[in-house]
């Protein structure tokens, strides 16, 4: 979706998509993998899963690591320059976060740092094969921001409700789930509101339809964040929360 907003008739290089995936993936394990060698670190069903499978997740993770590295040379050596940049800053967050005790105050940058790098990866390696980018680029970017921290901040509220001992240091353990639940709202305001602002500034009828769908997805949010008693069994609300980022296929 970031790469035909940003490019009409302009495709970006085929790796792009495969080398941000397997990133992704690689930071993801390695992120958990790291986590279940901390003794505070509480035994979630996602924790528990990488632990009895580490041996082999470690090896999926150098396999995926080796096949990232080798797509590599043939992206453009634009995107190169903005991964390597990009890829040491989630290098040290992720180490960071490895050394730090479980209730460091630096911690409570967690979710806006990873909806950030997240954003980042996604819209930035389009970007860097883009001349130019577009009032409309960087807003529907900075939607697609809105909508990541407003997942990771629903997964943190709804984690401390089904945590009733010792919840997991994070914004929603230090602001309480009204402050948090008062700043989510607030996302889904200006991310709506931002999608009525596309729509009625720009003529391009996949901006409008791109920003309609991103609308949806921070809606989708905002329904899970009303109804937690429903979506919290069987942990509905991850299903359908990572969910989301599926939607922008519907308007491919």
């Amino acid at each position: 979706m970031a790469a035909r907003l940003s490019g009409a008739g302009q495709p970006i290089h085929w790796a792009t998509t495969w080398v941000l995936a397997l990133v992704v993936f690689v930071i993801y394990t390695v992120d958990r993998l790291l986590d279940i060698r901390k003794p505070d670190m509480l035994p979630t069903a996602r924790h528990t899963f990488h632990r009895r499978h580490a041996p082999l997740l470690w090896k999926v993770v150098a396999g995926a690591a080796g096949l990232a590295l080798l797509l590599t040379f043939w992206l453009p050596g634009s995107v190169i320059k903005f991964g390597l940049v990009l890829g040491v800053l989630c290098a040290a967050y992720v180490a960071l976060v490895f050394r730090l005790p479980a209730r460091h105050p630096a911690l409570l940058a967690k979710e806006p740092l990873v909806a950030l790098f997240f954003t980042a990866g996604v819209w930035g390696s389009v970007w860097a094969q883009r001349p130019s980018v577009s009032a409309v680029d960087w807003t529907e970017a900075l939607m697609f921001l809105g909508i990541a921290f407003q997942n990771l901040l629903l997964f943190s509220v709804m984690e401390l409700q089904e945590q009733l001992t010792v919840p997991q240091f994070s914004l929603a353990t230090y602001w309480g789930p009204l402050r948090c639940d008062q700043l989510m709202r607030w996302l889904t305001f200006l991310v709506v509101a931002s999608a009525f602002f596309v729509c009625f500034t720009t003529d391009d009828r996949f901006a409008q339809r791109s920003a309609f769908i991103q609308a949806i997805m921070s809606l989708v949010l905002y329904v899970i964040q009303r109804y937690p008693a429903y979506f919290s069994k069987n942990e509905r609300y991850r299903w359908l929360g990572d969910g989301v980022f599926w939607l922008p296929l519907l308007v491919l």
